[in-house]
């Protein structure tokens, strides 16, 4: 009887990294700006909330047509920019041959809405004048043909397919903070497996819209009044949304090495979870069983964390990083404000780019729970615990 051939998992390294935030453009000035410890941050455009506006850019230099700019919404900007800059990173913009056949896993909401065609609908019922089949023509009419309702989820995608020409598989995962996480691990699985030589994976968040702090307000999640750091928030806590986009380029050792690509760090494990949350410590119990399926984790590993500041997430993660006080932690949410679909990918880029410069940023929060610490990491841990529901876990390593 034959004997069965069990291959080994194909190894994936991170080879570009795009972010486009409220702090900067590209990765030199994101690296000065977390050295500097800087917020940007608006108290008052959309007081009482607090939000972290995108940085200024120039979209002509990754979306150089202004038909296409003009066609796409905050969001989709945002994120085709990103997306150019990850590209970039990785020496595959413009290389049709490695772009014909690049995967693509995006994690996107559910789009924006046109606010001012919403108010003037509302406004016209309200005051009982409207016809019959007012509001079907004004939808038809009002609206440009990349909406119904609210912007596809999955416009995102097709747009840096025609900028970028990225024509690989599309997938466009929705959930939140877990569809971020469900990006990456979906992309090394499918690369593990053989399945997939090079991946394009992120998302991006215009946070910047009346529209969505309405909708979480709904839920008593936005962050009012005053800003704070994430773990600094009290228990009444909160996020900040936080305008911005981050994009990776995942692909085979081999591959990478065949082309001659020079890797920021290996993505070595993605795990994720729904605990019940329905009692105290569930979502703790949850981050905990994440930790113990990652993989070996070694005393200079670091943690980054995309805590949102709502609660009780936030202090059920916070419980279990006082339990793994000697593993220095971040919060990404403290600078960059929280970037819901983006927040894992941005912690994983982060990640990378740490171990590619060989230290850890430096701490930015008052509440005790970020060290500091002058060792070089070999290994950091990237939490995500959805402001709802979803908790993920990635391993991101040096390769020396």
């Amino acid at each position: 009887m034959a004997e069965t051939s069990h291959k080994q998992p194909v190894e994936a390294w991170i080879t570009g990294i795009g972010l486009a935030t409220s702090l900067a453009e590209g990765l030199d000035a994101h690296w000065d700006a977390l050295a500097q410890r800087r917020v940007n941050v608006d108290t008052t455009g959309f007081a009482p909330y607090i939000v972290h506006p995108l940085a200024p850019l120039s979209f002509d230099k990754q979306i150089p047509k202004k038909g296409d700019q003009r066609q796409m919404e905050a969001w989709q900007r945002i994120g085709t920019y990103a997306a150019g800059l990850a590209l970039e990173s990785a020496g595959i913009k413009g290389d049709t041959e490695i772009l014909s056949r690049t995967d693509m896993i995006v994690a996107a909401g559910g789009g924006e809405r046109d606010l001012a065609v919403d108010s003037a609908v509302l406004n016209s019922e309200a005051q009982g004048d409207s016809p019959a089949g007012a509001l079907n023509d004004r939808l038809m009419n009002d609206l440009r043909p990349t909406l119904f309702l609210a912007q596809l989820s999955n416009l995102l995608a097709g747009n840096i397919a025609i900028v970028h020409g990225v024509t690989g598989s599309s997938r466009t995962f929705m959930g939140e903070e877990e569809a971020g996480v469900d990006a990456a691990r979906i992309a090394l699985a499918r690369i593990a497996a053989g399945q997939s030589d090079i991946a394009l994976i992120g998302a991006a968040q215009n946070g910047e819209r009346k529209d969505l702090l309405m909708l979480y307000e709904f839920g008593d999640f936005n962050l009012k009044d005053n800003y704070a750091p994430v773990f600094s928030r009290g228990p009444k806590g909160g996020f900040a949304l936080g305008s911005g986009g981050a994009f990776l380029v995942i692909e085979s050792k081999a591959h990478a090495q065949a082309r001659g690509a020079k890797p920021f760090a290996r993505l070595t494990n993605v795990v994720a979870d729904m605990s019940r949350r329905r009692a105290p410590g569930d979502i703790t119990a949850s981050i905990d069983k994440l930790w113990a399926q990652l993989g070996p984790v070694h005393d200079k590993a670091a943690i980054i964390t995309g805590a949102t500041g709502a609660e009780p997430a936030t202090s059920e993660e916070a419980a279990f990083l006082r339990a793994h006080a000697d593993h220095p932690a971040r919060a990404t949410g403290t600078a960059f404000g929280h970037i819901m679909e983006a927040q894992f990918p941005l912690g994983i880029a982060l990640a990378a780019l740490s171990l590619s410069r060989g230290a850890l940023f430096p701490a930015n929060d008052t509440s005790g729970l970020e060290i500091e610490t002058a060792n070089a990491p070999d290994q950091i841990v990237v939490i995500g615990a959805g402001h709802w529901r979803g908790e993920g876990m990635a391993l991101v390593e040096a390769i020396r």
